[in-house]
């Protein structure tokens, strides 16, 4: 299957920031149309899911401005300039809670918000954990807890866990990778 591809005639950056770009692309689709798109370019990020060896995950709460409150949600951030989606997912992990593994698997690569924006996540199943001393960033008040899968079902089913990317990466591991289905 061969990748469809628009044309560009024209791309000019119409906002630089600190966590992302937005440009303006002047392009033809490949179906022939011209059109002006926006496009919100960001590096990628990674999402880590921790398990422990009786079945319980890792989630961690923290403020969300945007969201405008408290979100229970996966490990997640930003992937830095020459790193891979691996070396963040540990760097991550470790940063926000403490834990190292020393076994990940990336469960999902998935577009957040293709409509409008470059950014990838690539998901990471985490386990044989070693706690350690978390090394939160400056603005970061991160409250880690471990939930039974159990919980975590009932949280999405009672919208108590509203962030998309943990529950696109909870849901993808209870129902295909958890041995207690």
């Amino acid at each position: 299957m061969t990748k469809a591809r628009a044309t560009l005639l024209n791309s000019e950056t119409v906002y630089h920031g600190s966590v992302f770009d937005v440009r303006r692309d002047a392009i033809i689709e490949p179906s022939g149309i011209r059109a002006t798109r926006d496009v919100v370019i960001h590096p990628g990020s990674v999402v880590v899911l921790p398990v422990f060896p009786d079945g319980r995950v890792l989630l961690i709460r923290q403020f969300r401005y945007s969201a405008g409150g408290y979100l229970w949600e996966l490990v997640a951030g930003r992937i830095d300039s020459g790193e891979t989606p691996l070396s963040a997912a540990r760097r991550e992990l470790l940063e926000e809670t403490g834990y190292t593994a020393r076994r990940i698997r990336k469960m999902l690569e998935v577009f957040p918000t293709p409509g409008f924006v470059s950014e990838r996540m690539w998901i990471f199943a985490a386990a044989q954990l070693s706690a350690g001393a978390a090394h939160p960033e400056e603005d970061e008040k991160i409250e880690p807890r471990a939930f039974t899968l159990a919980q975590v079902d009932s949280m999405i089913r009672r919208g108590i866990l509203r962030d998309a990317k943990s529950i696109a990466g909870l849901l993808y591991f209870m129902r295909y990778l958890s041995p207690k289905k």
